[in-house]
């Protein structure tokens, strides 16, 4: 299609051409439509997805261990999103039990752990290494930095147990059996998508991210930056990362006074939202318009919303992840002789939320709740 349209638009270039005008004269009225014909088709790549994410089929024909200890260390274990995260992998653990017909010492059982924040690193390797110690039949992670668990990984290649990574990957994907978890890029896609038609294409705004070193927020920004150079007159002066500044909020604050200016803000995940969200803003001038686009759609994060202090969320659906982490994590357990085939990569589909469809019972699954 974006051939397609381009040609055609070099088609009217040929004839203005052939009917006298200069070449200079030509480029320059040819340019902004040629841009017009590129937004579009990009725009399409960053529109809202409709199709609706369902739950993996619990098929009985897989051979899975009796009784296997499924082992879940996240990257944290606070927050609304982990909280759902872990429902969803209750939710399949009780449903393969009853689909099987486990019961007493057959019984699947599942552990969950992780410390209370993002950005502790080394408790959460901590945690892994007790983990593996304790030989579980498949260990899944969720990881808040994505080079920090190689020697774990390796670990338990060593010791037969298969890995899950769930929601943010490692780097070292050899040593990991599947992973699940939202397609990220496009995340930063949607949200700049968004926030760009939301200032008129034009000014100026900053991305206030978490940690570089975590593989799901580096592709929200990888998503916003690469969609954001779409539009010419939009200039991204600055981009924070948590783990890379001693404070986020004096950081974010500096941006703000720096850029009195500044036209919206894209915050890539929760934490960092609701932190921008509470923030002091007033700097004694005439309140500003600062268009926020965030990611996920807490609690406090839906009030943004109602109250005009956000524009919208880009959201996931971390019931499902959940389940689908649980379900691949029981079929790596199979009998390695019946060759189960564990489909690798599996990215859930994230949707847009704002005062239009927050309160749309379709959208319930990705709007989270205490």
């Amino acid at each position: 299609m974006r051939r397609a349209a381009v040609a055609a638009v070099g088609i009217l270039a040929v004839c203005a051409i052939l009917s006298g005008c200069r070449k200079e004269q030509v480029e320059e009225a040819i340019q902004p439509l040629v841009a017009d014909v590129l937004e579009q088709e990009e725009a399409e790549s960053a529109e809202q997805v409709e199709d609706k994410q369902v739950l993996p089929e619990i098929d009985t024909n897989v051979p899975i261990q009796a009784g296997a200890r499924i082992a879940v260390v996240s990257k944290s274990s606070k927050g609304e999103f982990w909280d759902l995260v872990r429902a969803g992998m209750e939710s399949a653990v009780s449903d393969v039990n009853e689909a099987y017909g486990f019961a007493k010492d057959d019984k699947i059982t599942m552990t969950f752990e992780g410390p209370d924040d993002e950005q502790m690193v080394e408790e959460q390797i901590n945690t892994i290494d007790a983990v593996i110690a304790e030989n579980p039949d498949v260990l899944c992670l969720s990881v808040g930095d994505m080079d920090s668990c190689q020697a774990q990984l390796e670990s338990a290649s060593e010791n037969g147990i298969p890995v899950v990574v769930f929601d943010s990957n490692v780097t070292d994907t050899k040593l990991v059996s599947a992973f699940r978890a939202t397609d990220n890029v496009q995340v930063g896609r949607m949200a700049a998508y968004r926030l760009g038609r939301a200032i008129g294409k034009m000014g100026n705004v900053a991305v206030f991210s978490a940690q570089e070193k975590t593989q799901s927020a580096k592709e929200r920004v990888e998503g916003f930056l690469e969609f954001i150079a779409n539009y010419s007159d939009i200039d991204v002066v600055q981009v924070i990362y948590q783990d890379q500044v001693e404070d986020m909020e004096s950081a974010m604050q500096e941006v703000l006074e720096k850029y009195p200016n500044l036209d919206g803000v894209f915050c890539t995940n929760a934490d960092v939202a609701e932190m921008y969200l509470n923030m002091d803003k007033d700097n004694g001038e005439e309140e500003r318009e600062i268009a926020m686009v965030g990611v996920d759609a807490t609690t406090r994060q839906q009030e943004a919303i109602k109250n005009g202090e956000e524009i919208g969320v880009i959201s996931q659906d971390p019931f499902t992840m959940g389940y689908q982490t649980i379900w691949a994590a029981l079929q790596t357990s199979a009998d390695p002789e019946e060759e189960i085939e564990i489909e690798k990569e599996i990215l859930l589909k994230p949707v847009w939320l704002n005062l239009d469809n927050l309160d749309d019972p379709n959208y319930s699954s990705y709007i989270y709740n205490k």
